[in-house]
């Protein structure tokens, strides 16, 4: 389904992804970790278009999206769960909702509620006054409203409670269920490895080690790669 090769990204004129390669399949849950600074949110924003690579391709159900502007990688499926949630605090949350949800009706905000009802309770809450597993669950919710083909997540557990996590984590596992094809980002490398069919481990802007959970398991490459020191 997605398909990366070669990615090169700079910034300021200094590159930080250095010829990533990245295959994910339809139906698939794969993950990438890595310490601060290893360049897993420079390859999130290419390739939903929010920053310019500079070498390397990136396509998507065969279509490139070399070119492409973020809305219209957002109209082909793909659809992002920023880091930092990034919700419209002085909104209400059904007004978050209502905004993700246009042109598409009625049916999918109706499905999201059934599976999200602490939002169907918040409603006619300020966004920025719900807890940050709340906000979090409501920046998924904006997400599932697209009806995405690709749900990327850009650290989703970042600066929650354990306890929140695991509920954040149990709506991840029931998309997984679903046959959800998703693409997550974390700094939890455990936890990470554990819930996904397959990791990448992303360190100095290189992917340092990949495979399936049990290879990554096993494998003490994988915890130098993620501290970030030298292979």
């Amino acid at each position: 389904m997605l398909e990366v090769r070669g990615l090169k990204v700079a910034h300021g004129g200094v590159e930080v992804l250095h010829g990533v390669e990245l295959s994910l399949g339809e139906g698939e849950v794969v993950g990438i970790v890595g310490p601060n600074g290893a360049g897993k949110s420079s390859l999130l924003r290419a390739i939903c278009g929010l920053t310019r690579s500079n070498a390397g391709e990136i396509s998507f159900e065969g279509r490139s999206l070399r070119g492409l502007a973020p809305e219209e990688i957002a109209r082909l499926g793909i659809a992002l769960v920023p880091e930092g949630r990034q919700i419209f605090g002085t909104l209400t949350v059904a007004e978050n909702l209502r905004l993700a949800a246009q042109n598409n009706g009625s049916e999918p905000m109706e499905a999201v509620l059934e599976r999200l009802p602490i939002l169907r309770q918040r409603a006619g809450q300020r966004a920025d006054r719900l807890s940050g597993g709340e906000q979090q669950q409501l920046a998924v919710a904006r997400a599932l409203l697209r009806r995405p083909r690709l749900l990327i997540l850009d650290e989703p557990s970042l600066g929650l409670a354990p306890k929140t996590i695991d509920v954040v984590y149990g709506l991840l596992e029931e998309l997984r269920g679903e046959g959800a094809t998703m693409l997550l980002v974390e700094q939890n490398a455990a936890r990470t490895i554990d819930f996904c069919q397959r990791s990448l481990v992303l360190a100095g802007g290189r992917v340092r080690a990949s495979g399936r959970r049990e290879e990554l398991q096993r494998d003490p490459q994988v915890l130098r790669a993620y501290m970030g020191r030298q292979l």
